[in-house]
């Protein structure tokens, strides 16, 4: 829709009066509004953008010149509508001055993503969590603050010495931390998993990167990733989907109606925690018989010898999943059994999340989405064996971003503001990267 000349807001009860929008402001949200909408649709004519928008010729053609002066769009082919006339030429938006970095932050590996404001991601970059041995905790390691945050501001140097190798302009780093998370501190809450409590990160990268580092935000890591998953099912009409992320931890993103659910203080989607046996093991966050404790990535590697490479957090994640295929493959008889009752604790979870969310897909992700192929099927058969009604089945998939998830979704994030408001991006004839 176009914006107007002026809105209402409300004046005193039952009543509204008009207020004025400059002229300044309704360009800037026109601009947004055209810029979404190849971003969302695709390339367009100028014609077509102006009937798809509502927007006139003259003011398309107008916006589309001051989004090209800013490199965020770019002609291409020649549309042809098979209608009498010339044909338009194809304005659809430009990956060579725009970019966002996501980063995940996740209890084994730390994954970096550069993607353009197009959609091709640029770089990415993944390395083992750094740890230090600690026999005082479950798992014998511990995860300090200040030597986790030396490796991301690392991760993120060599991010913006690629985005300026290639002369892009960042728009944002968004960080996923595993957990709840401060939004307005830009701190992280709680991390059980990391052994973390109200960690000051956005203030501690800030000291590592320098005061004129790109805006930084944070957004829980199963949110970012279900925001990644969300496009590809919503050009099949789902729009309603719950992103589960498996690794020591469980997660959830949670999209209904096509946005995402933060609940009122940011814990949603915090379903590892959910409590399915009272008397089970004890969880790292001080309850017992939480879900992640019967589905967590953990759950699969203790059934392995204490020397298998698996075990080793000095792995990269996706060598320790293909070591784990491989013996799955030769048939190792311990980890046969262990993915038997992973496929059943993991139908009695999402049977849960079924009932109270009423989701139209599950997609897994995480060390589920890299065994898609051994657990959506059953999982799917597990889930339509307890369906209430025929038309409540939700449908299950594996994961099409892999364990860059996160990362990705992160970046996407980062690019909203340019999105949002795109005057923030440099003309191209500012040095993009200073």
């Amino acid at each position: 829709m176009t914006v107007s000349g002026s809105s209402s807001r409300g004046a005193g009860r039952g009543s509204r009066r008009a207020v004025p929008v400059g002229h300044a402001a309704m360009r800037s949200a026109n601009l947004s509004l055209l810029l979404r909408h190849l971003h969302t649709r695709g390339g367009r004519s100028r014609a077509t953008l102006a009937q798809e928008t509502g927007l006139s010729k003259a003011s398309v053609t107008s916006l589309v010149s001051d989004l090209a002066e800013r490199g965020l769009v770019q002609e291409g082919r020649v549309e042809r509508r098979g209608t009498v006339g010339r044909p338009g030429t194809e304005v659809r938006i430009s990956p060579q001055h725009v970019a966002g970095i996501g980063l995940e932050l996740n209890v084994d590996y730390l994954a970096v993503c550069l993607r353009d404001l197009a959609g091709e991601v640029r770089f990415t970059s993944s390395v083992p969590m750094p740890y230090v041995r600690d026999d005082g905790v479950a798992d014998g390691r511990s995860y300090p603050p200040g030597l986790v945050l030396d490796h991301v501001a690392q991760q993120l140097t060599e991010s913006f010495e690629r985005a300026a190798r290639e002369g892009l302009w960042v728009a944002g780093i968004t960080i996923a931390p595993p957990g709840p998370i401060d939004y307005e501190g830009v701190s992280v809450r709680v991390a059980s998993n990391l052994g973390w409590t109200d960690v000051p990160l956005g203030e501690e990268l800030t000291a590592r990167l320098g005061p004129d580092h790109p805006v930084l935000a944070l957004e829980n890591d199963a949110k970012l990733s279900a925001l990644a998953e969300a496009p590809r099912l919503a050009r099949r009409g789902i729009s309603d989907l719950v992103y589960l992320t498996g690794d020591m931890g469980v997660g959830a993103g949670i999209i209904a109606e096509g946005r995402l659910i933060r609940g009122w203080s940011g814990f949603s989607g915090e379903v590892g925690h959910i409590g399915l046996d009272p008397a089970g093991v004890a969880c790292r966050c001080g309850r017992r018989g939480c879900w992640e404790t019967m589905v967590g990535f953990d759950t699969v590697l203790a059934v392995l010898d204490e020397g298998d490479p698996a075990r080793s957090g000095r792995l990269p994640m996706l060598e320790r999943l293909e070591h784990l295929r491989v013996r799955l493959e030769a048939g190792d008889p311990r980890l046969d059994e262990r993915f038997t009752l992973l496929v059943d604790d993991l139908v009695r979870g999402a049977g849960v999340l079924v009932d109270v969310l009423n989701p139209q897909a599950i997609v897994l992700g995480g060390y589920f989405g890299y065994f898609a192929d051994l657990l959506v099927g059953p999982v799917q058969s597990g889930l339509d064996a307890r369906l209430l009604a025929a038309d409540g089945r939700v449908e299950v998939s594996g994961s099409a971003l892999g364990l860059e998830a996160a990362a990705i979704g992160g970046a996407a994030a980062a690019l909203e503001r340019v999105l949002e408001d795109p005057l923030l991006a440099p003309p191209l004839s500012t040095d993009a990267t200073a």
